[in-house]
C-alpha cells in the first residue's frame, strides 16, 4: 500500500513563483507572444490577479475554471488560484459547447476565465449560450472574466486588466491557510469515449510528479522548458506551468503549434527539455531533418498517444537528443519512462519503467502472452474523480488504479503498452490487438499517421479497418497494405479488411486518436464519389 507523504514533506506547488521572485527577481520566468516576464513580474501580476479573485468572492476550495491558450496571463491566472488556496480548473481551448456545459454544471466555478476570440471561436458567445437560463451575479452563474478583449465586452464581463482588487492582507490570509491535502487541480479527462471525468490532484500527488521528472531528468535552472502541448491539458500544467518555478527556469510558450514556429522558439530561446504527443515529435523530428541544423533540446518526452518506435528513432538520430517514451495519464501523470542513460530499446521499443522507488506495476489476468490490463500505484496517483461514483471501477483493492491499457512487462521490469483494453477487434471469435497493426503499417513508407479500428461485420462480427493519413502527394491502396503486411509475416486474419483515406486523424488536445469518431464514420454509409473520407 502506497503511504502518501505527510503534509510537513511537501511543499505547495503554488509557492515556488514567490520564492524565485524574492532570490532571482530578472530570471526571465515565461517567454510567450513576443512578451518576455521576469519572475518579477510574474510574481507580481499572480498576487494582483489573487487579489481580483478574492475580490470577487473565491475563497479557498472554489474552482476556477480556466479555458485559455498557450499564453502567459494563463500561467498567471492558474498560480493566482493556487495561491490563494482555490482550484484551478484548467480546459483545452478546443472544448465547445458540449464539453463545457457539462463541465460548469459538474464544477460549479466560480469564475471563468476566456480569451474572447482565439482561432476564430468566440468563447464570450458561447458562456452567454451556456449561462443563459441563470442570472448574471446569481449563485448558479459564474462571473466571467476575459483575456485579451479584441472590442467590446458586455457589461456583465470582466476584463483581465481590470480585475477589481482586494486587500494584501486577505491574500496573505489565504496563502496562509492553503494545506497540502488541499485539491490543487480540478482536470477534465480527455474525453475519447464519453463526457470527461474531473479527476483530482493534491499539492502531494503534483509535487512528487514533478520532483520524479526533475530527478530521472537531472533538471535545473538552465533547463528552458519549450511548451507547445496545451498549459491547460495535464501535460502542459505540469511541465509548462508548475515545474519551471520548481526548477527556477523559463518557460517557453508556443499558443498555435506549428513546427517551423516551434522550432524557432527552441532555437531562440535554447529550449533544453519539453514534453509533447507524438504530433509534436513528429513535427519537429521533419523541420530539423529538413534543415539539418543542430536542436537544443536535451530530452523530449514523448507520451499522451501512441508513440511508434521507429519515429523514436529518427528522432534521436535527428534531434540528438534524448527521445524516450513516456507513459501516464491524468490520473496518474507519469507511471513509467526512460532516463538519459537507458538504452535506446529500452527508449524506442517499450514505455520505459516505473519511476523511482515507489511506483508499482502489475499486469491483471495476463494472457499467455503475458498480456493483461496494467494496474498502478504510486504517489502521483490521483485521489478520485469529482464523481465520486467513477472511482468504483477506477480502482482495485488497496488502491491499484485501472488504467485500461493492455500491457506486458519484461524480466528487467520495462512496461511496454499494447493496446487499450478496450482496442480490441474480436474477429471470428479471436481478439486482435489494434496497436500491433498500427506499430506495423506505421513503418510504411506511404503512411504518416494511421489508426485501426473495428468495423461490424454479419459474419465475423468485426473486421479491422484502417484509417490512414498518406505522405502528401502519395496515394495508397489496401492491397498494398496487404502486401506490406504479408512481408512482415502478420497473421492475415490481423489484416486490415477496408482502407479509408483522410486527411486527418480527428485527436484530442494530449494528441489521442478520437476512435469513436472513426467508428461512427464507419456506420455511416460511404460516399463513393469522395477521393478521401471526412472526419466529422
Amino acid at each position: 500500500m502506497v503511504v502518501r507523504p505527510d503534509a510537513a514533506q511537501t511543499r505547495l506547488i503554488g509557492s515556488h513563483v514567490a520564492e524565485v521572485a524574492r532570490r532571482t527577481p530578472r530570471r526571465i520566468a515565461v517567454v510567450e507572444g513576443g512578451r518576455r516576464i521576469d519572475y518579477g513580474e510574474l510574481d507580481r501580476e499572480v498576487h494582483r490577479v489573487a487579489r481580483g479573485l478574492i475580490a470577487l468572492g473565491v475563497d479557498r476550495g472554489d474552482v476556477v475554471t480556466i479555458e485559455l491558450p498557450n499564453w502567459w496571463e494563463t500561467n498567471v491566472v492558474i498560480h493566482a488560484v493556487l495561491r490563494i488556496g482555490a482550484i484551478p480548473n484548467p480546459v483545452v481551448p478546443i472544448y465547445r459547447d458540449r464539453e463545457m456545459r457539462f463541465i460548469i454544471a459538474q464544477a460549479r466555478p466560480k469564475v471563468v476565465v476566456v480569451p474572447q476570440i482565439f482561432r476564430g471561436f468566440d468563447f464570450l458567445d458561447m458562456l452567454d449560450r451556456l449561462t443563459s437560463g441563470a442570472t448574471a451575479g446569481s449563485s448558479d452563474a459564474p462571473t466571467v472574466v476575459v483575456v485579451r478583449p479584441d472590442g467590446a465586452v458586455p457589461a456583465h464581463v470582466l476584463t483581465y486588466d481590470d480585475l477589481p482588487l482586494g486587500d494584501d492582507a486577505s491574500v496573505d490570509a489565504a496563502a496562509g491557510a492553503a494545506a497540502a491535502d488541499d485539491i490543487a487541480l480540478l482536470l477534465y479527462t480527455s474525453g475519447t469515449t464519453a463526457d470527461p471525468k474531473g479527476v483530482l490532484h493534491d499539492h502531494h500527488t503534483l509535487d512528487h510528479e514533478n520532483r520524479s521528472i526533475i530527478e530521472l531528468f537531472r533538471l535545473g535552472h538552465e533547463s528552458t522548458v519549450f511548451m507547445g502541448s496545451p498549459v491547460t491539458h495535464i501535460t502542459g500544467f505540469l511541465y509548462g506551468v508548475l515545474l519551471p518555478p520548481m526548477l527556477g527556469a523559463t518557460a517557453v510558450l508556443l499558443d498555435v503549434w506549428e513546427p517551423n514556429g516551434a522550432r524557432g522558439l527552441i532555437d531562440a530561446e535554447s529550449c533544453r527539455f519539453t514534453v509533447g504527443a507524438t504530433p509534436f515529435l513528429q513535427g519537429l523530428t521533419d523541420v530539423y531533418d529538413e534543415s539539418g541544423a543542430p536542436c537544443p533540446l536535451h530530452v523530449f518526452a514523448c507520451g499522451g498517444a501512441d508513440v511508434p518506435s521507429a519515429l523514436v528513432r529518427r528522432a534521436r538520430s535527428v534531434l540528438d537528443a534524448t527521445v524516450v517514451r513516456v507513459y501516464g495519464s491524468s490520473e496518474f501523470p507519469t507511471v513509467t519512462c526512460s532516463g538519459p542513460d537507458d538504452d535506446e530499446h529500452l527508449a524506442a521499443d517499450t514505455d520505459g519503467r516505473p519511476i523511482g522507488t515507489q511506483i508499482e506495476c502489475r499486469i491483471d489476468e495476463p494472457d499467455t502472452d503475458g498480456v493483461g490490463e496494467l494496474l498502478a500505484r504510486g504517489p502521483e496517483l490521483f485521489l478520485g474523480y469529482l464523481d465520486a461514483a467513477l472511482d468504483a471501477d477506477a480502482f482495485v483493492e488497496d488502491r491499484w488504479f485501472r488504467t485500461g491499457d493492455l500491457a506486458s512487462i519484461d524480466a528487467e521490469g520495462a512496461v511496454t503498452i499494447r493496446g487499450r483494453s478496450k482496442d480490441i477487434i474480436v474477429r471470428g471469435g479471436e481478439n486482435i490487438s489494434a496497436k500491433e497493426i498500427e506499430d506495423l503499417l506505421y513503418v510504411h513508407p506511404a503512411v504518416r499517421e494511421v489508426a485501426v479500428v473495428a468495423m461490424a461485420d454479419p459474419v465475423m462480427v468485426e473486421r479491422a479497418c484502417a484509417f490512414v493519413v498518406t505522405e502528401p502527394g502519395v496515394h495508397l491502396e489496401l492491397p498494398e497494405l496487404v502486401d506490406f503486411l504479408d512481408q512482415h509475416r502478420l497473421a492475415r486474419q490481423k489484416f486490415p479488411e477496408r482502407l479509408v483515406l483522410v486527411d486527418e486523424l480527428p485527436k484530442t488536445a494530449s494528441g489521442k486518436v478520437q476512435k469513436f469518431v472513426l467508428r461512427a464514420r464507419l456506420a455511416r454509409p460511404p460516399d463513393p464519389t469522395a477521393q478521401k473520407d471526412p472526419i466529422e
